[in-house]
């Protein structure tokens, strides 16, 4: 692959995944059915979970900016059996996130074609059991292959599109909130917290995906000029700039209408329209369908990246890993991707997405968080180009938060979980064990090794090509 990621792309990849589906339709969901107006807490316990994982993935980014993110860094402290499990699980979280977002983005695409007249058959207004005759969510299909086609012209490419498209995201947000504070009711806001603050609390177990999106980020390390530098940076500007536009906007959608008259489907169009704004609750529409093509685009590239990875080390078939020779992308990946998250969109309802969605991340932030304590203290001469603060608090924070988050999970998501990592032991034991490359005899990736090979792929990356041969 080629390095053309500088660290505005960067930035606005990881802003393009975190803001989406969060802000336009999972908020108003979660206000509607589990928090009330103190869905604002759910985001902030939510982002604190997040940060403390970020400090993490931050310092292994500036160690081993490879595209496996959680695989190979897991692999590399803890051993190449749990960087399979973590590899395995985030694979199909990822591809479960770019279905939730591309129903979200359904719902506001439907919302548009009902303003203009058009109206889509019953049969493919949403997965079976959302409504009345509903067979399929037609829409979240398209959104899905759609975005796989983007990805596959080039990184250069589909990088410049979703940066613009990110920064008009942005753009629709922020006046949002500028235009919503206007209209804000305290009145809306009473009772603050009608279901307890347990249900806040449950709610942020619910919207954890929203806060999350560094990780994919990471994904594009071998795509990323200077990446032990710029990766880590990107990293935290990008959860920064989506923390303080997730509590602004949770503050303006339960004060402009109550919370029990929210839309789940397309919550701040819905808002701006019972307030008499119609013509801005379209424009905010439009920008929903934009804000929720980049959290696609982002996820989707992740999870191709990781899967390239996985192949490349022998864990999986190198026919999945192979590189596109004139876009330089992982093609084969990216479409089965695209089609295997367009099952899950057409025929899955929102929820039970979101939630398998979240379990497989916190469980993957769990183990890179205690593969950065581990590591700090096994080999603390490596070269670092961010170091995790407040050691170890900062990790043990991340693995306490990760865990009390999934306990509020159902039983049947981590059923859905142990059923999943139970496939990949399968797939690994008959295949990746006897397979798997660059790999040491103990089973750890060889990080000092990795070390001088990632200094030279910083400098010149032809250097690091020979370096392999």
């Amino acid at each position: 692959m080629v390095r053309t990621l500088g660290l505005t792309q960067l930035t606005m990849i990881g802003v393009g995944a975190i803001i989406g589906a969060g802000i336009f339709s999972l908020a108003a969901a979660v206000a509607r059915g589990t928090a009330g107006p103190a869905v604002l807490i759910s985001f902030l316990v939510a982002g604190a979970a997040s940060l403390c994982a970020a400090f993490a993935y931050a310092e292994f980014a500036g160690m081993v900016p490879k595209a496996g993110s959680s695989y190979t860094y897991c692999a590399a402290v803890l051993g190449e059996i749990v960087g399979w499990i973590v590899g395995w699980d985030l694979l199909l979280e990822y591809t479960a996130i770019v279905a939730v977002v591309a129903i979200g983005m359904s719902g506001y695409l439907g919302f548009l074609l009902d303003a203009v007249g058009i109206q889509l058959p019953t049969w493919a207004l949403g997965a079976p059991g959302t409504g009345t005759g509903h067979k399929i969510d037609l829409l979240a299909v398209a959104i899905c292959l759609a975005v796989a086609w983007l990805l596959t012209r080039g990184t250069r490419t589909s990088a410049r599109v979703d940066t613009v498209l990110t920064i008009v995201k942005i753009a629709i947000v922020l006046l949002v909130i500028v235009v919503g504070f206007t209209k804000v009711s305290t009145d809306n806001l009473t009772p603050f917290a009608p279901f307890g603050f347990g249900g806040a609390f449950a709610g942020a177990a619910t919207v954890f995906f929203a806060v999350f999106g560094y990780d994919a980020l990471s994904t594009a390390a071998e795509e990323s000029v200077e990446a032990r530098n710029k990766v880590p940076k990107a990293m935290m500007f990008s959860l920064a700039i989506s923390m303080a536009l997730y509590v602004l906007t949770c503050i303006v959608l339960t004060g402009m209408q109550h919370y029990t008259e929210l839309d789940p489907s397309s919550g701040i169009s819905s808002a701006f329209a019972s307030v008499g704004l119609n013509g801005l609750a379209n424009v905010i529409a439009v920008g929903a369908v934009i804000g929720i093509v980049t959290v696609t685009f982002s996820f989707m590239m992740g999870a191709a990246r990781l899967w390239y990875a996985l192949s490349r080390d022998g864990l999986m078939p190198a026919w999945f890993g192979a590189i596109h020779p004139k876009r330089k992308v992982p093609h084969r990946a990216t479409w089965v991707i695209g089609v295997v998250s367009a099952l899950l969109a057409g025929v899955l309802p929102v929820n039970a997405v979101a939630e398998l969605t979240n379990i497989g991340v916190l469980l993957a932030f769990m183990v890179v968080s205690v593969a950065v304590l581990i590591l700090r203290y096994k080999k603390p001469h490596l070269k670092r180009g961010f170091r995790c603060p407040g050691m170890p608090v900062v990790p043990v924070l991340g693995i306490a938060f990760s865990g009390w988050l999934m306990s509020y999970l159902l039983w049947e998501t981590w059923a859905r979980l142990g059923a999943w990592l139970a496939i990949g032991l399968v797939i690994y034991a008959a295949y990746g064990y006897r397979r798997t490359r660059r790999v040491m005899p103990g089973g750890s990736v060889d990080l000092d090794a990795l070390d001088d090979l990632t200094d030279a792929e910083d400098a010149e990356p032809h250097i690091a090509r020979e370096t392999v041969r």
